[in-house]
């Protein structure tokens, strides 16, 4: 069989994008690093509290202004007494109050949610 160079073209384009779409998924299903055995980061915080934050709203505990009015989410740990924990606040444009605080251990337990920060 014999092809011609449009057709070669096309075979070679159609194979580079089905390699590229392999790689993207193989690397986005890899799951990320790997990190020492109990470690909580910042990105599993993100994870359960967005997952927390979604049942606060599809439960009406929070109105649907903080699913559509979200400006900013923040991840940090501070320390409380003589622990530290993991913070993930979420910032909503208007309406008071204007942030929701959800707060887990180091090992990752939920330890509560609030307005107020503290």
């Amino acid at each position: 069989m014999i092809f011609t160079k449009a057709q070669l073209h096309y075979a070679a384009s159609a194979a580079l994008i089905i390699l590229l779409v392999v790689s993207a998924v193989a690397v986005y299903a890899h799951g990320g690093k790997q990190h020492g055995a109990g470690e909580f980061t910042n990105l599993d915080a993100l994870k359960k509290a967005t997952e927390l934050y979604d049942k606060l709203i599809g439960s009406k505990k929070l109105d649907t202004s903080w699913e559509i009015g979200i400006e900013k989410v923040q991840v940090f740990e501070r320390r409380k007494d003589a622990q530290s924990e993991k913070v993930v606040s979420f910032d909503r444009g208007s309406g008071d109050p204007k942030t929701v605080y959800i707060f887990f251990t180091l090992q990752g337990d939920y330890a509560g949610s609030n307005f107020t920060g503290e």
